[in-house]
């Protein structure tokens, strides 16, 4: 009788401790907003890896709340789109990360083209905006935008005596020689986007004229599209082009309140910052869950509360009031051939720098060049 006791009470430990770890499995793949198998099909695999492109403090809440949520270990690695786009194309379908987070569609393109990315029919892409905000065959998905610009500082250019610039043609005047700062054609997508601006503006021949003309008042390019803004309201860089919501974090978050914002006037281009999947990715249900992760408030919401003031894309988001403050109007974009610059970047940009090199810039110069 002793002996089927115990038989009897071991037998309800045993139960007990599969039940408990039934019930506690369940809860842990139960996420309001997502869907419970795919939530446990990426905590079965129990780690992702992501490239972000967006600003390291918006990428770093992204990562850490995603890890909180779904109880998934997230590792992560802020580079430029450019430093992205050449390390995916040196592995080649075998990705030492799993996903793309943020930064210009033009490398997402690209590496779509060459058959890097993966396609994922995402249930939250229900909450796009429009179907602008995504790739045709879903490879990748938008999760903001925000417009190209000028940030300039307003104390350097009344000492002086100049002027802000109004527009594209104006960089090129010469009495800007020595102030603008750009990002590298080859590292930052950011300068990628300003390529295929011009020449979808001026045309191909004389679009990369003008990026020679340009290159004359250009002091420095730095390795990330956000450079020259975080050199603008110390006076090291007068007139810095990039997004301008690089500008509102230095005004907003940083005190600099002598940089002033300039749309271009002739208009101007918009970058959809994005997120995909890498071919080969090794968490394959982790990174399709962090698409659907990054298409909710979830992580779009965190954007403003971490420095990054871009528009978002997807309905359920709260919008930025700081964006709007500044003035700033996504709508106010030329009609960009998305197209062309997904075929065309890599040509583009190695045919700029070919014509800065021929007309004497010194393009291996890794203190104007930036690389690092």
């Amino acid at each position: 009788m002793k002996k089927l006791l115990v038989i009897l009470l071991v037998s309800f430990c045993v139960f007990g401790a599969f039940a408990g770890g039934s019930k506690e499995a369940s809860k842990a793949s139960t996420v309001p907003g997502y869907d419970s198998k795919l939530v446990a099909a990426a905590q079965a695999e129990g780690e992702l890896v992501v490239y972000g492109s967006c600003e390291e403090e918006y990428l770093s809440a992204a990562c850490q709340n995603f890890e909180n949520l779904f109880g998934i270990k997230v590792s992560y690695q802020r580079l430029s789109t450019g430093e992205v786009q050449a390390k995916i194309e040196e592995e080649n379908g075998n990705p030492s990360a799993d996903v793309f987070f943020g930064g210009t569609t033009d490398p997402y393109n690209a590496l779509a083209n060459e058959g890097l990315l993966v396609a994922y029919d995402a249930t939250n892409a229900s909450h796009l905006l429009t179907t602008n905000y995504k790739h045709k065959d879903n490879l990748w998905y938008g999760i903001y935008t925000g417009l190209l610009g000028f940030m300039v500082n307003t104390d350097e250019l009344k000492r002086l005596g100049l002027e802000a610039p109004q527009d594209f043609a104006d960089l090129i005047k010469p009495e800007y020689k020595g102030l603008i700062w750009l990002s590298n054609y080859n590292t930052a997508g950011t300068a990628k986007l300003v390529v295929n601006t011009v020449i979808q503006k001026y045309g191909h021949d004389k679009g990369i004229q003008y990026l020679v003309d340009l290159d004359k008042n250009i002091e420095v390019y730095t390795k990330s599209g956000s450079g020259p803004s975080k050199n603008v309201g110390t006076g090291e860089c007068v007139i810095g082009i990039g997004f301008l919501h690089d500008g509102i974090y230095q005004i907003v978050d940083n005190g600099y309140k002598n940089i002033a914002l300039v749309i271009p006037s002739s208009g101007t281009t918009c970058e959809i910052g994005a997120t995909a999947i890498f071919k080969g990715a090794k968490h394959e249900n982790a990174a399709k869950l962090w698409i659907e992760y990054a298409l909710s408030p979830d992580c779009v919401n965190l954007a403003k509360e971490n420095g990054s003031y871009q528009f978002l894309v997807i309905d359920n988001a709260e919008q930025p009031k700081e964006a709007y403050d500044f003035g700033l109007d996504p709508s106010n974009v030329i009609d960009y051939d998305w197209d062309d610059a997904g075929k065309n970047t890599s040509k583009y940009v190695a045919e700029v720098m070919d014509a800065l090199a021929a007309s004497g810039a010194a393009t291996g110069d890794t203190s104007r060049f930036q690389v690092k």
